[in-house]
């Protein structure tokens, strides 16, 4: 029996309604990105930066008890609000919110500019007014000649390459200029600029790869090496366009590079390489995959997605590899005796130790990954199980 007040809207028709809604919200957005772009100018004016952490978490709090009050889930809306405060912050990056007016523009030269990276720190440099030069193997304009008319000649080649380019572009870079490398290793290249020019010398690793969505809140890390203006000067354009910028020696840099992207690495090409030499088809365990398994797997096939001549060198050129590699094997020599002995008080004293040395991180893992994982879980879910 159907009661007669039943809503008898044909699907189609409500459909129809929800898209019109969608609509206006894309509108309002529009909107909202407007009124961004005029707080990017009044920033610049007053020379505001363009994140304020505590502005945003007053925002998600208001945004949150207002949608719990209208009866929408709290976490969801805060998800749609991060989101829209990063599109925003991108926008207000891409305006120059943070560069200071009387900034005068450079004329930069990529050497290596038409690889992944070069076009990345194309893009980043002309976003904030620079003139961007691109030098390349391929290219009309060469290496020396790039070096030559630059104001900031930036070295973005393979590991195995850089100290041959930097010896060669560096002595053609003007003593009032700088020179700055991008490399994932920093003691043998700033060693190097410093031996092949008399200019300013800056040593950076980008922490990111060249296909991001955005420069808000990545990391990159500067190594000094010689004049306090040009220093000053990445400072400024690294932060205008919403890098974290952590500052080091060439030595510290390599030595914690062995553990963020040696050991790390290392960990994820054994499992990819145990996964292959178990004899089950990938697509098979996917089936019985658990959120935090596929993230895992997500991260691995990411990895090897990418290119054996990017990561050999990274593993191989680090003065710190042999050792980190090393604690591998014996931490996962130790697990596997645990294991074989079926020790349960000894694997207890193992998790012991591993989370006191996590700490209070271990909290903030379970919160974090509980939203990458809702999130993988939602984008997952038309993944076929057959």
């Amino acid at each position: 029996m159907t009661d007669d007040n039943t809503d008898q809207t044909p699907l189609e028709d409500l459909r129809a309604a929800l898209d019109t809604v969608d609509h206006e919200l894309l509108e309002l957005l529009v909107r909202r990105m407007g009124i961004v772009a005029d707080i990017a100018v009044r920033k610049r004016e007053q020379r505001v930066r363009i994140r304020d952490l505590a502005r945003e978490r007053r925002v998600l709090d208001d945004r949150c008890a207002r949608a719990k009050k209208l009866g929408l889930p709290p976490d969801s809306i805060e998800s749609v609000w991060r989101q829209l405060m990063l599109m925003s912050r991108e926008r207000q990056a891409a305006l120059r919110a943070e560069v200071p007016p009387d900034v005068e523009p450079q004329r930069i030269a990529i050497v290596g500019g038409e690889g992944g990276m070069g076009q990345s720190l194309s893009t980043l440099f002309s976003d904030l007014g620079h003139e961007v030069l691109i030098a390349d193997l391929d290219t009309e304009l060469t290496p020396v000649a790039a070096s030559r008319a630059a104001d900031v000649v930036v070295v973005s080649v393979p590991i195995r390459e850089a100290r041959a380019v930097i010896e060669q572009v560096g002595p053609h870079v003007r003593q009032d200029a700088l020179l700055m490398d991008v490399t994932s290793i920093k003691v043998d290249p700033m060693a190097a600029m410093l031996s092949a020019t008399e200019a300013s010398v800056l040593g950076t690793h980008p922490m990111f790869g060249p296909g991001v969505n955005t420069y808000q809140g990545q990391r990159v890390v500067i190594c000094p090496g010689r004049g306090d203006a040009w220093l000053e000067w990445a400072r400024q354009m690294f932060s205008a366009r919403g890098l974290v910028i952590t500052e080091t020696t060439p030595e510290e840099h390599d030595a914690m590079m062995a553990i963020v992207q040696v050991l790390h690495h290392f960990k994820t090409q054994v499992l990819g390489l145990a996964l292959s030499r178990l004899g089950v088809p990938l697509e098979d365990t996917l089936r019985f995959t658990s959120p935090a398994y596929l993230l895992e797997t997500y991260v691995t096939g990411r990895h090897f997605a990418q290119s054996p001549e990017l990561y050999g060198p990274i593993e191989m050129l680090n003065p710190d590899s042999k050792r980190v590699v090393a604690a591998f094997q014996s931490a996962a020599a130790a697990l596997a005796d645990i294991l074989a002995a079926g020790d349960q008080a000894a694997f207890d004293d193992v998790f012991a130790e591993v989370r006191t040395f996590f700490g209070d991180f271990t909290d903030e893992a379970l919160e974090q990954s509980r939203f990458l994982i809702d999130r993988l879980v939602e984008l997952s879910a038309g993944r076929s199980s057959t």
